[in-house]
Protein backbone atom coordinates (compact mmCIF):
# COMPACT_ATOMS: atom_id res chain seq x y z
CA UNK A 1 0.00 0.00 0.00
CA UNK A 2 1.04 3.60 -0.74
CA UNK A 3 1.62 6.10 2.60
CA UNK A 4 -2.16 7.46 1.83
CA UNK A 5 -3.36 4.14 2.05
CA UNK A 6 -1.76 3.31 5.16
CA UNK A 7 -2.66 6.30 6.59
CA UNK A 8 -6.63 5.57 6.11
CA UNK A 9 -6.18 2.12 7.28
CA UNK A 10 -3.93 2.47 10.39
CA UNK A 11 -6.29 6.40 11.55
CA UNK A 12 -2.71 7.72 11.72
CA UNK A 13 -2.60 11.09 9.77
CA UNK A 14 0.62 10.87 7.12
CA UNK A 15 2.49 13.65 8.60
CA UNK A 16 2.62 11.84 11.82
CA UNK A 17 3.85 8.64 9.81
CA UNK A 18 6.57 10.36 8.56
CA UNK A 19 7.90 12.05 11.77
CA UNK A 20 7.44 7.75 13.07
CA UNK A 21 9.83 7.16 9.99
CA UNK A 22 12.29 9.72 10.86
CA UNK A 23 12.19 8.89 14.65
CA UNK A 24 12.83 5.37 13.58
CA UNK A 25 9.49 3.87 15.14
CA UNK A 26 8.93 2.63 11.88
CA UNK A 27 10.74 0.94 9.34
CA UNK A 28 11.15 2.05 6.17
CA UNK A 29 8.91 1.15 3.32
CA UNK A 30 10.01 -0.20 0.25
CA UNK A 31 11.24 2.15 -2.16
CA UNK A 32 9.67 2.08 -5.83
CA UNK A 33 10.63 5.57 -7.07
CA UNK A 34 13.07 8.50 -5.63
CA UNK A 35 9.61 9.66 -4.04
CA UNK A 36 7.12 6.99 -3.11
CA UNK A 37 7.79 3.51 -1.16
CA UNK A 38 5.25 0.80 -0.86
CA UNK A 39 3.97 -0.69 2.99
CA UNK A 40 2.92 -3.66 3.92
CA UNK A 41 0.65 -5.30 6.65
CA UNK A 42 4.47 -5.14 8.48
CA UNK A 43 3.71 -1.25 8.59
CA UNK A 44 0.10 -1.48 10.08
CA UNK A 45 0.72 -3.62 12.83
CA UNK A 46 3.68 -1.97 14.12
CA UNK A 47 1.37 1.69 13.94
CA UNK A 48 -0.71 0.05 16.03
CA UNK A 49 1.85 -0.93 18.10
CA UNK A 50 3.61 2.50 18.27
CA UNK A 51 -0.14 4.08 18.71
CA UNK A 52 -0.81 2.06 21.97
CA UNK A 53 3.03 3.07 23.33
CA UNK A 54 2.21 6.88 22.65
CA UNK A 55 -1.05 7.47 22.95
CA UNK A 56 -2.43 4.91 25.34
CA UNK A 57 1.13 4.47 27.44
CA UNK A 58 1.79 7.80 27.11
CA UNK A 59 5.13 7.15 26.73
CA UNK A 60 8.07 9.71 25.22
CA UNK A 61 9.34 8.92 21.82
CA UNK A 62 12.50 7.95 23.07
CA UNK A 63 10.89 5.37 25.31
CA UNK A 64 9.06 4.22 22.66
CA UNK A 65 12.18 3.66 20.36
CA UNK A 66 13.98 1.21 23.55
CA UNK A 67 11.22 -0.80 23.80
CA UNK A 68 10.63 -0.97 20.04
CA UNK A 69 14.36 -2.39 19.67
CA UNK A 70 14.12 -4.92 22.11
CA UNK A 71 10.93 -6.60 20.62
CA UNK A 72 13.66 -6.79 17.90
CA UNK A 73 16.93 -7.99 19.10
CA UNK A 74 17.10 -11.54 17.66
CA UNK A 75 20.10 -12.30 19.98
CA UNK A 76 17.70 -13.01 22.39
CA UNK A 77 15.04 -15.52 23.14
CA UNK A 78 11.92 -14.82 23.17
CA UNK A 79 11.45 -14.74 26.87
CA UNK A 80 14.23 -12.27 26.70
CA UNK A 81 12.94 -9.99 23.89
CA UNK A 82 9.51 -10.05 26.12
CA UNK A 83 11.37 -9.20 29.15
CA UNK A 84 13.57 -6.70 27.76
CA UNK A 85 10.53 -4.67 26.19
CA UNK A 86 8.42 -5.23 29.13
CA UNK A 87 11.27 -3.39 31.12
CA UNK A 88 11.26 -0.38 29.04
CA UNK A 89 8.20 0.77 30.05
CA UNK A 90 7.37 3.19 32.12
CA UNK A 91 7.09 1.46 35.84
CA UNK A 92 5.90 4.49 38.34
CA UNK A 93 8.37 6.43 40.66
CA UNK A 94 11.97 5.13 41.77
CA UNK A 95 12.16 4.25 45.96
CA UNK A 96 14.40 6.67 47.58
CA UNK A 97 17.72 4.40 48.45
CA UNK A 98 18.23 6.34 51.37
CA UNK A 99 14.90 6.20 52.89
CA UNK A 100 14.89 4.00 56.11
CA UNK A 101 11.36 2.46 54.52
CA UNK A 102 12.92 1.98 51.78
CA UNK A 103 14.93 -1.17 53.21
CA UNK A 104 11.99 -2.52 54.98
CA UNK A 105 9.99 -2.82 52.04
CA UNK A 106 12.90 -4.15 49.83
CA UNK A 107 12.42 -7.29 52.60
CA UNK A 108 9.05 -7.54 52.27
CA UNK A 109 8.87 -7.80 48.53
CA UNK A 110 11.42 -10.46 48.43
CA UNK A 111 9.51 -12.39 51.34
CA UNK A 112 6.33 -12.25 49.28
CA UNK A 113 8.36 -12.64 45.47
CA UNK A 114 9.29 -15.89 48.29
CA UNK A 115 6.10 -16.49 49.12
CA UNK A 116 4.61 -16.47 45.15
CA UNK A 117 7.44 -18.78 44.28
CA UNK A 118 8.52 -15.82 41.77
CA UNK A 119 11.99 -17.52 41.78
CA UNK A 120 13.08 -15.18 38.21
CA UNK A 121 11.76 -12.05 39.97
CA UNK A 122 13.70 -12.56 42.78
CA UNK A 123 17.00 -13.91 40.95
CA UNK A 124 16.52 -10.31 39.19
CA UNK A 125 15.62 -8.38 42.10
CA UNK A 126 16.61 -4.94 42.29
CA UNK A 127 17.61 -4.88 38.31
CA UNK A 128 14.24 -4.86 37.34
CA UNK A 129 11.98 -1.87 37.28
CA UNK A 130 8.58 -3.14 38.37
CA UNK A 131 10.35 -4.86 41.42
CA UNK A 132 11.73 -1.60 42.09
CA UNK A 133 8.42 0.24 41.58
CA UNK A 134 7.00 -1.92 44.00
CA UNK A 135 9.33 -1.39 46.56
CA UNK A 136 8.31 2.40 46.52
CA UNK A 137 4.81 1.73 46.63
CA UNK A 138 5.11 -0.07 49.46
CA UNK A 139 6.81 2.02 50.97
CA UNK A 140 4.69 4.77 50.81
CA UNK A 141 1.95 2.43 51.86
CA UNK A 142 4.29 2.03 55.27
CA UNK A 143 5.04 5.78 55.51
CA UNK A 144 1.01 6.48 55.61
CA UNK A 145 0.25 4.00 57.67
CA UNK A 146 -1.68 1.73 55.01
CA UNK A 147 -1.71 -2.08 55.20
CA UNK A 148 1.14 -3.31 53.37
CA UNK A 149 1.62 -6.76 55.39
CA UNK A 150 2.70 -9.52 53.36
CA UNK A 151 -0.57 -11.38 53.89
CA UNK A 152 -2.33 -8.51 52.42
CA UNK A 153 -0.30 -7.83 49.62
CA UNK A 154 -0.81 -11.97 49.28
CA UNK A 155 -3.92 -11.26 47.86
CA UNK A 156 -3.21 -9.06 45.23
CA UNK A 157 -0.16 -11.06 43.89
CA UNK A 158 -2.28 -14.17 43.85
CA UNK A 159 -4.79 -11.99 41.34
CA UNK A 160 -1.86 -10.77 39.54
CA UNK A 161 -0.60 -14.60 39.07
CA UNK A 162 -4.29 -15.60 37.55
CA UNK A 163 -3.78 -12.25 35.38
CA UNK A 164 -0.52 -13.56 33.93
CA UNK A 165 -1.51 -16.72 32.80
CA UNK A 166 -4.68 -15.31 30.94
CA UNK A 167 -2.50 -12.86 29.41
CA UNK A 168 0.06 -15.11 28.39
CA UNK A 169 -2.76 -17.51 26.86
CA UNK A 170 -4.05 -14.47 24.96
CA UNK A 171 -0.58 -13.62 23.62
CA UNK A 172 -0.57 -17.20 22.12
CA UNK A 173 -3.30 -17.25 20.28
CA UNK A 174 -1.19 -14.95 17.68
CA UNK A 175 1.44 -16.23 15.10
CA UNK A 176 4.46 -16.49 16.57
CA UNK A 177 6.39 -13.48 14.76
CA UNK A 178 3.80 -10.97 16.19
CA UNK A 179 3.71 -12.61 20.02
CA UNK A 180 6.01 -9.95 20.98
CA UNK A 181 4.96 -6.89 19.69
CA UNK A 182 1.30 -8.11 20.61
CA UNK A 183 2.84 -9.10 24.18
CA UNK A 184 3.71 -5.52 25.00
CA UNK A 185 0.25 -3.80 23.05
CA UNK A 186 -1.67 -5.98 25.38
CA UNK A 187 0.56 -4.66 28.36
CA UNK A 188 -0.12 -1.15 27.66
CA UNK A 189 -3.51 -1.40 26.45
CA UNK A 190 -4.81 -3.65 29.54
CA UNK A 191 -3.54 -2.00 32.14
CA UNK A 192 -6.34 1.23 32.12
CA UNK A 193 -8.99 -1.59 32.10
CA UNK A 194 -7.80 -3.36 34.55
CA UNK A 195 -7.47 0.19 36.76
CA UNK A 196 -11.26 0.65 35.84
CA UNK A 197 -13.02 -2.70 35.97
CA UNK A 198 -11.04 -2.59 39.92
CA UNK A 199 -13.04 0.48 40.47
CA UNK A 200 -16.20 -0.23 38.94
CA UNK A 201 -16.01 -3.57 41.20
CA UNK A 202 -15.45 -1.52 44.17
CA UNK A 203 -18.42 0.34 43.10
CA UNK A 204 -20.43 -2.58 42.99
CA UNK A 205 -19.47 -4.24 46.18
CA UNK A 206 -20.17 -0.80 47.91
CA UNK A 207 -23.53 -1.24 47.23
CA UNK A 208 -23.59 -4.86 48.01
CA UNK A 209 -22.67 -3.94 51.50
CA UNK A 210 -23.66 -0.27 52.70
CA UNK A 211 -26.97 0.18 50.72
CA UNK A 212 -28.92 -0.74 53.48
CA UNK A 213 -27.96 1.62 55.63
Amino acid sequence: MRLAELSTRSGVPTATIKYYLREGLLPPGERITATQAEYGEEHLRRLRLVRALIQVGRMPVATAREVLAATEDEALDISRRLGAAVWALPHGPEPDPEAPATTAASEQVDALLERMGWEHCRAYGNASPAYRALVAAIATLARLGYPHETEHLLLQARAADELAVADLDLVETYPPENRIEAAVALTVLYEPVLQCLRRLAQTEETHRRYDGD
